[in-house]
């Protein structure tokens, strides 16, 4: 009767190991993404009409879970993607709050009479203060065409029961900005909020527009109207904005990034306790581009060139880098003080008519993914934010955000491995050596197996002679 060595077991072991994918051998079993589609509140514009209201309370995953994604986008009834150049979308943000259990908030205007000991903000680790770009994503015309995707093995944590203050339960707000310039006289002017194209002289509470604010959210809020051309006629129609959420179980194998904001028109200082996490940041969001006959220049390089320095009140490694900015945007980046570029960030545009190409629209913006651990913010460091806008005409309301993503810590791999797995290309070679050691595996399985099957007919042919 034939016997069986156990070292075929310690073989067949082995070999299972290295076929394993290298991320799960170092990193364990890969924890699988969800995905979730969903809608907000249907709002109905028509042309020169204007969106922007708060919908607290939307649909969002449950559960204490690591957020991989977020991407968005306007379509009609039908579910049909709507072309930035019928309805521009001038931003879509989502923020998550805490509401105490029993309390109910449906729009804005609820909020206002609540008791603020029944609400509390739940936004972004900063560096805006009072609520400015506290969202955790949020994106402009560029949304179809700008990845929002988390790599491995990091993700942001939302729905920690330890993080939610007692009697409150975590709820999500969306804001959607959207403008329908479908017969616009100016479509620019619309889409940049010119208050003389709106016909506005005060802010949505009544409050009288200082004399030189000439365009920007102050005169394109909820409701009001862009002037379209004499004559045009179109049919209102009801629209949404699409949300594709990923996201993943939190468990130990995730690690938890925060989400900072930069603004170009923060105008910090420096000062003895500017390092702090509460230093005052007054983040304008908006600001003016004057054209460059304006100025006495000519066009040639043209452009307007904002920079700012920031103290980190923060360290950690950058794992993701994007800008938003408006059309006429022409890139920003990320520096340290000694001019070293961190990250940087440049516009799309479209050069056709389909949504995700609209000529002379911003329809998408580049990323940066650090290679891992390569990147490092120290507490108290020095970074130099820059944004560039071309000048050959006039543009109000334009906006210059940079948002990243930090994390405190980097895979343990990183640490005992880290000349094995430090960049991309080293990740490469081990992979073709792990392909090659197990091809070398395969091919001495078939070697032992041709071995043990002359072996076994060996033996049987002794077996039938002493019969």
């Amino acid at each position: 009767m034939a016997s069986y060595n156990p070292g075929w077991l310690v073989l067949v072991g082995t070999l299972v190991t290295l076929s394993l994918p290298y991320s799960h051998a170092f990193w364990g079993n890969e924890n699988k993404i969800h995905t979730a589609v969903f809608l907000s509140p249907k709002f109905v514009l028509g042309p020169g009409s204007v969106e922007n209201k708060f919908y607290f309370n939307v649909d969002f995953p449950k559960g204490h879970i690591a957020l991989k994604s977020f991407n968005a986008e306007v379509i009609d009834e039908a579910g049909n993607p709507v072309p930035l150049h019928e309805t521009y979308l001038h931003h879509w943000v989502v923020v998550r709050y805490y509401v105490r259990k029993g309390v109910e908030i449906s729009k804005l205007g609820d909020l206002k009479k609540l008791n603020r000991s029944d609400y509390i903000s739940g936004g972004n680790s900063g560096i805006c203060q009072n609520g400015i770009l506290s969202q955790f994503f949020g994106l402009g015309s560029e949304t179809r065409k700008t990845s929002t995707h988390i790599p491995d093995p990091y993700g942001i944590e939302v729905g920690n029961p330890a993080e939610v203050p007692s009697g409150f339960e975590e709820q999500w707000m969306l804001n959607v900005h959207a403008i329908d310039t479908r017969g616009a006289e100016d479509k620019l002017g619309c889409t940049e909020c010119r208050c003389d194209l709106y016909n506005v002289t005060v802010d949505e509470y009544g409050r009288p527009l200082r004399p030189y604010y000439k365009g920007g959210l102050l005169c394109c809020y909820d409701r009001t109207q862009c002037k379209v051309k004499h004559g045009f006629e179109a049919v209102r129609r009801t629209l949404y904005l699409r949300y594709t959420v990923k996201w993943i179980d939190m468990d130990r194998s995730v690690l938890p990034v925060k989400i900072y904001i930069f603004d170009i028109t923060d105008s910090w200082k420096r000062t003895p306790s500017s390092t702090e996490i509460n230093a005052k940041h007054k983040c304008k969001i908006e600001y003016d581009i004057e054209s460059c006959d304006a100025t006495g220049l000519g066009n040639d390089g043209c452009i307007d060139t904002n920079r700012i320095s920031l103290d980190m009140p923060f360290g950690g490694y950058l794992i993701y880098g994007v800008a938003h900015q408006h059309s006429g945007g022409t890139g920003s980046a990320l520096y340290r003080e000694d001019g070293q570029l961190m990250c940087s960030s440049l516009p799309t545009y479209g050069q056709g008519e389909e949504p995700g190409n609209e000529a002379g629209y911003i329809v998408g913006m580049t990323t940066c993914y650090p290679k891992p651990g390569t990147v490092e913010i120290s507490e108290g460091e020095t970074l130099i934010l820059e944004f560039n806008y071309s000048r050959i005409r006039h543009h109000t309301g334009v906006m210059g955000l940079f948002y990243i993503l930090v994390a405190d810590d980097l895979p343990k791999p990183m640490h005992t491995l880290s000349s094995v797995v430090q960049t991309q290309d080293s990740i490469m070679v081990v992979t073709i050596l792990w392909a090659a050691v197990a091809l070398i595996g395969v091919v001495a399985v078939i070697a032992l197996a041709v071995h043990y099957q002359f072996k076994r007919e060996g033996e049987y042919g002794y077996e039938a002679i002493g019969m």
